[in-house]
């Protein structure tokens, strides 16, 4: 008989949070410190989405996404988690470009891309100070129309080198292009430029290990393989959900999935206004993403000088378009050394990340999927090799993964790494206007994506439940003391 995964789960919840990525922890983490009975369902064998990783013989252990995060992740670490995860959050030292237009290294914090923007490309102290300012001064409420393109042209005009230098990071980190409205780039920018990039030291695995025993802490009731196909809706109440074929009521359901999954595949448009399942038909996904995973033997050690972060690329000029392409020209590397896991197996071990469209993968056959992963290896060895010298003859195993992976694990509509455009997150929050008690809490907006920006938007929708479950408790209880003196 197969096993239950629901065996002892109530019939009654407080607030049912579907899905587990880094957002939909952190909603039912504070919700739970709050003291509502709150039910967590992740549809996967393992927690935390796409902040996961994976084990391959010989003691490799990859992470899928830990590869950078701004300073803000210590603070909401130890705000809505707790001061250990927050202790484990260390800065990377050394994030390299390689390009024909420069080739670099840096801390990437603002004293140093100062100096950076001045001495080696020549921009002047004051325009350098007005763009920092400009960038860290936007915020949600400010005028969309401008572009990120415009923003960079504004400040730099013809300095393609310059643009290239400020948004390849970025665009790796969450799918921003230049044609994204300017305050998704500024918001992100701004944040790593605060203290530079950091890491989770441990891994992947130790993160969600310390998150689970914290919501365990906090009350929510945890479940695993739980796969919600419906969200129950009557009347525009939120009723609760039906998970492995069982009903499971709560006056709140907090989806976790992608936003366009959550309205079409989960709430169904018929519980919808017809006019807002237009504006969701609008939103944009974002891209997805290829990574080759390479382990180097056991004795093999990659030097430090190598750096944590490479962004590097042959392509002569930055263009957004370029990086998603096929026929790679750009990659990011990031570096796994030691003292990455410091208590686990002394490996080095290296991702390559590229930002990919689903549709260049869909139309294959499995031969010609086949070849088309293989010929990723080959040409990510290639590019590797010059950094990593000899870099075949020193691995113990590589592998790679396509959309097709992403969404196969995720459940992602088009495997999509970064959720949806700008336009997703009015969608995302106007959700409660349409049906009492329905929230969503994932990678919207490219602002609310990545590790910080899921976190953070896991905590406002939280606040908003709160609100909720807090105000029909005094609700019930006035009523009931009316009842009680009548």
């Amino acid at each position: 008989m197969p096993r239950d995964f629901l065996e002892g789960a109530k019939q009654k919840y407080d607030a049912i949070v579907i899905g587990s990525g880094l957002a939909g922890m952190t909603c039912a983490n504070v919700l739970g410190r709050a003291g509502h009975r709150v039910l967590l369902l992740e549809q996967h064998y393992k927690l935390g989405g796409l902040a996961t990783w994976f084990r391959r013989p010989g003691g490799h252990i990859f992470d899928i996404s830990l590869h950078g995060f701004p300073y803000g992740m210590v603070k909401s670490c130890r705000r809505y988690w707790n001061q250990n995860i927050a202790d484990h959050i260390v800065p990377l030292k050394n994030v390299r470009f390689d390009n024909p237009s420069f080739s670099l290294t840096t801390s990437y914090q603002r004293e140093d891309f100062t100096q950076l923007l001045e001495g080696r490309f020549g921009i002047e102290p004051a325009v350098i100070e007005e763009f920092f300012d400009t960038a860290r001064g936007m915020n949600f409420y400010d005028d969309q129309k401008m572009t990120t393109g415009e923003l960079l042209e504004k400040f730099f005009p013809g300095r393609e080198d310059v643009v290239r230098l400020l948004m390849e990071p970025i665009t790796y980190a969450n799918g921003s292009t230049l044609e994204d409205p300017a305050i998704t780039y500024g918001i992100v920018f701004s944040n790593f430029m605060n203290r530079g990039v950091y890491t989770f030291q441990g891994g992947t695995e130790f993160l969600i290990e310390l998150m689970k025993a914290e919501l365990v802490r906090n009350g929510v009731d945890i479940r695993i393989r739980a796969d919600v196909d419906k969200i129950h809706v009557e009347q525009r109440q939120v009723k609760g959900v039906r998970v492995n074929g069982r009903d499971i009521a709560a006056p709140v359901v907090i989806s976790n999935a992608n936003v366009r999954a959550t309205v079409f595949n989960l709430v169904g448009e018929e519980n919808l206004d017809a006019d807002f399942v237009e504006q969701c038909r609008e939103v944009r996904l974002n891209n997805s993403s290829t990574q080759v995973y390479m382990a180097m033997k056991p004795d093999e050690r990659i030097e430090e000088s190598t750096g944590d972060l490479l962004f590097c690329s042959t392509a002569p000029h930055f263009r957004t378009e370029l990086l998603l392409d096929r026929n790679i020209t750009s990659r990011t590397f990031s570096f796994y050394y030691p003292r990455t896991r410091p208590h686990g197996p002394q490996r080095c071990l290296v991702v390559s990340s590229t930002n990919a469209h689903y549709k260049d993968w869909a139309d294959m056959d499995q031969q010609e999927y086949a070849a088309a992963k293989q010929d990723l290896v080959e040409t990510t060895l290639n590019s590797l090799e010059q950094y990593v010298p000899n870099v075949r003859e020193r691995l113990d195993h590589v592998e790679a993964s396509t959309p097709f992976t992403f969404e196969h694990y995720t459940k992602h509509i088009d495997g999509a790494s970064f959720g949806t455009k700008f336009e997703g997150l009015a969608v995302s929050r106007g959700l409660p206007e349409q049906i009492k008690g329905l929230y969503h809490a994932g990678s919207v907006g490219i602002i609310m994506s990545g590790w910080l920006g899921a976190i953070n938007y896991g905590v406002i929708v939280a606040n908003a439940v709160d609100a909720q479950l807090t105000t029909a408790e005094c609700t019930s209880v006035a009523n009931l003391a009316t009842a009680e003196n009548s």
